[in-house]
């Protein structure tokens, strides 16, 4: 599998993640780490795991920014330990901007192009489980409850579908999949949390790493070496639901 890179200074590495690949994965499955590694560092990488140099065999690939399996978009990777310990302290102090576009359903009271969005919720890991909830104001609070703030506007709409941009302001464990849901607007192909399957009936598919309509598009940060904001933008891929709203990303 290709992936395309995008921005390559300062030992950060942007690249096109495809939907269905995972960021990361253990030995054997075909993740971006290890197809970059693979690209980077070649033989020497190959030789390194051969001989169970687990830690960087091959050479220093840092990753310091993940996305869900299901998800495309722009995917920041480090060359460098500097790069990488700059670009984890700028995600945890949320000093790093990301854009996400989704296609999700309608729904019975969608907004209007145009009109803005703000998500304001607390959200918990439910447990033996890949997947989040929201907590009901009358639901016992735990110590796994985190806050969860999205911002966004309606870009566009098209038969039962709207096109979001939406801004996550904090980082929880399917934030955006699980606020859209919990509003009656999941992402298309997110089954996980009721959305309708992207693949036809026909196909088999596994509901954790099929495609859904979520998309990292743009992610804005500082370069580790001159301090100046970079941004770098990733197109959506170049199938359907994407393609009906070509005119509006």
């Amino acid at each position: 599998m290709h992936l395309d890179i995008l921005h390559d200074s300062a030992g950060v590495l942007a690249v096109a993640k495809p939907a269905g690949l995972a960021t990361q994965a253990a030995r054997g499955v075909p993740s971006v780490e290890s197809l970059m590694r693979e690209r980077l560092f070649g033989e020497a990488a190959t030789g390194a795991i051969a001989l169970g140099r687990r830690r960087h065999p091959g050479g220093f690939l840092g990753v310091p920014h993940r996305l869900d399996r299901a998800v495309s978009g722009v995917l920041l990777l480090a060359t460098t330990p500097r790069a990488a310990r700059q670009l984890s302290r700028q995600f945890e102090r949320r000093h790093v901007g990301k854009t996400y576009l989704a296609v999700v359903a309608a729904g019975p009271t969608a907004p209007a192009v145009g009109e803005t969005l703000t998500w304001h919720d607390l959200i918990r890991k439910l447990r033996d489980q890949p997947r989040a909830e929201i907590v009901q104001p009358d639901t016992e609070p735990t110590t796994g409850d985190r806050e969860a703030i999205t911002t966004g506007r309606v870009r566009a709409t098209a038969q039962d579908t709207v096109l979001l941009e939406l801004h996550p302001r904090t980082g929880r464990m399917h934030q955006l999949r699980v606020q859209a849901a919990a509003r009656g607007m999941p992402v298309l192909g997110d089954v996980i949390y009721g959305g309708r399957g992207l693949a036809p009936a026909s196909e088999p598919s596994d509901e954790r790493t099929s495609p859904i309509a979520l998309h990292a598009w743009r992610i804005e940060f500082t370069n580790p070496e001159t301090s100046l904001p970079i941004a770098v933008t990733c197109p959506p891929p170049a199938y359907q639901p994407w393609t009906t709203y070509t005119g509006h990303i």
